[in-house]
This record gives structure tokens, sequence and C-alpha cells, in this order.
């Protein structure tokens, strides 16, 4: 045993505490298809380090730069872990480096023990330190800048102690940053892929609904009744998110299945941020459909204009995600919590 913690040994070390998990089923492989002595693994965890950080920044320099290490002692020790794995990880090819099969098989083995231990440091610090800790949060991207920022100031006036990393990105990447645990908690509002459903809590949030817009001056806006009928969706003027963005096909899909065929509609414009098409709507534009939550300091400052749309409401779940293998710190469960304080209070 004492063989085994030394070949695991990390030596000075400042990577932070972050959630990952490990497949008892790299040991099985090590044990019975690797030869070394003693029974001590063919690796240490700086080596695993530098790997990740090589196959990241593609450069020995920039790696030895990152690990604060000289570049010789991180190329030998590059040397030293490929020779005792008896196996090539890294292709050097004028002035190039990538990884080889072997390499990018390893790597991904490689951060999942790397992301385990760092897991372990982290609730090890539960116990000992109690509500302080690092707390990764992940968002989709209209949740990441009108919903979290609302999350986060609660959380940070309430837990003052408890670092914070927050990414924003489509639903996709953060659920897939979920299961790979780079992230601890995350609220997205698109549909979770399938394929990695099966590694997750999924829990539902909150309902939001996409909503019409249109400039105070247009003639919808005039009307004592802000109602329209489907046939008049066809005169208006789209602003639009990309064709690809999530948003987007969502409320295609659901227009669609109550007979409005959207091809027909006269699209002006497509931009990529929701900012952008509030500001095209307020200066009169066009129309454009968006998160209610995007839009309260609009209503505030009545700069457009909210229209029904008769017989339909367009919403989507917001959802909660974990890991359902991981470690859920007591950081987690105060954010989780916190998130659910906000929604009772809003409510």
């Amino acid at each position: 045993m004492a063989e085994l913690v030394d070949a695991l040994d990390l030596g000075p070390s400042d990577f932070s505490c972050e959630s990952s998990s490990l497949s008892i089923r790299i040991y099985n492989y090590l044990f019975n298809n690797l030869s070394f002595n003693n029974m001590t693994l063919p690796f240490t965890l700086q080596q695993l380090r530098i790997l990740k950080a090589v196959a990241s920044e593609k450069s020995f320099t920039r790696a030895a730069e990152i690990l604060f290490v000289s570049q010789p002692s991180l190329s030998k020790q590059i040397k030293i872990l490929e020779n005792r794995l008896g196996i090539v990880l890294l292709n050097r090819e004028n002035n190039s480096i990538s990884l080889t099969e072997g390499g990018r098989v390893f790597l991904k083995y490689s951060e999942r023990i790397l992301a385990l231990c760092e897991e372990s440091c982290r609730a090890l610090n539960d116990v000992k330190n109690g509500d302080r800790g690092n707390l990764a949060v992940g968002a989709s991207q209209t949740i990441g800048t009108y919903l979290m920022p609302r999350v986060l100031a609660l959380f940070a006036q309430n837990y003052p102690q408890i670092n914070i990393k927050v990414q924003v990105d489509s639903t996709r990447v953060i659920a897939k940053n979920v299961v790979n645990r780079e992230i601890d908690i995350a609220v997205v509002g698109g549909d979770v892929p399938e394929e990695l459903k099966k590694n997750l809590e999924i829990e539902n949030f909150v309902e939001d609904e996409l909503i019409l817009i249109v400039p105070k001056s247009h003639p919808f806006a005039l009307k004592r009744q802000k109602k329209i009928n489907k046939g008049d969706l066809y005169h208006l003027n789209f602003i639009t998110l990309n064709s690809t963005s999530t948003i987007h096909k969502f409320i295609d899909n659901i227009l669609i299945q109550n007979n409005i065929e959207t091809k027909q509609f006269n699209i002006i414009m497509q931009l990529n941020s929701i900012e952008g098409i509030k500001t095209a709507v307020s200066l009169g534009l066009g129309a454009a459909f968006v998160s209610s939550s995007a839009i309260e300091k609009e209503i505030e400052l009545n700069t457009v204009e909210i229209i029904t749309i008769e017989n339909i409401k367009i919403t989507r779940t917001l959802s909660i995600i974990t890991n359902r293998e991981c470690y859920r710190s007591k950081a987690v469960e105060f954010f989780h919590n916190d998130l659910w304080m906000l929604k009772n209070i809003t409510n």
C-alpha cells in the first residue's frame, strides 16, 4: 500500500478541487495488462497533470509555464511516462505537438483520475471547513445572461466565503461538462442530449415563457387589446436568432405544432444575441420572440410592447442538472437551495 501511495504522489500542487469520476476499469486494465514492479502504477499524478497541460496547450513551453516547472524537466517526465506505459503518447513533428491514438485514450482516463483526486479534496474540505469551498456553475446562454446573475447575487450575499466559477454555453456543452464533472450544477433551457441523460439528475425548475414583442410604434402595439391571431404573424417582419440556435428551433417547432408555417415568415434579420434582438425591436426594425426573463428592463423602460397570440402560448421548462454519480458538496447544496429560494420569491 505504501508503494501505491508513492506512485500516486503529486508533489507540490496548486490545482483546485473540482469534481470528476474514475472507472475501476482503468485499474483493472493497468494491473492485468501492464508490467511494472511491485504492483505500483506506472505513472504519477504529476505526470498526468503534465500530459493534460501539454495536450491542452499543444506546447511543452507553455505547459511548463502553467505548471511552474522547467521545460527539460517536463519533457523528461513525458518520456518517462511513455517508457513506463510502453506506448507513445505524443506526436512531435515539425514543431507541432498532438496526441496519438493511445495518448487520446490515456488522456481521457487521466482527466478522470485527476478530477476524482480533486473531488476527494473537496469532500475533505467540506468536512474540515464546513461551508467553505469552490463551486463550478453552468448555464445555457439566455439563462446565463438574465437569470443566473440574480441567483449569483443572492448566493454571494449568503455565502461570500465560497468561490464561484461560472460557464455560459449551449445546453449540449454545459450538460457534457456536468457529465465530465467540470461543472457541479447547472441550469439549462434546451433539451439535454439523450446520450447524456443517463449520467445526469435532471430536475424541472421553472417554466420560461417565450413571448412576442413589437416596437411601441407598431400598429399591433397601438390596439386596445394587444392580441393577434395566427394569420397576423405572416405580416410581421421578424428578427431572430441564427437558424442553428436551440431557442430558434424550439419556437419553430411549437409554432409548427400549432399549424403555423414558419417558413413563410418574413425574417429580415438574424442576430447572434438576445441583446441585439431587443435593441433592434426597440428601434422599430421588427418583431421577435424572446424569453420573458430577458425583457424585464425593456418593459420597465416601456421600449417594447408584448403581444399575445390567440390560443398559443410558448413555454419551455428550465432544468437543474447535476451529475448523479458526483459527490454533492455543501456548496452545491447551498446553491441548489438558493435556486429554489429565488423561485419562491419571484413567484
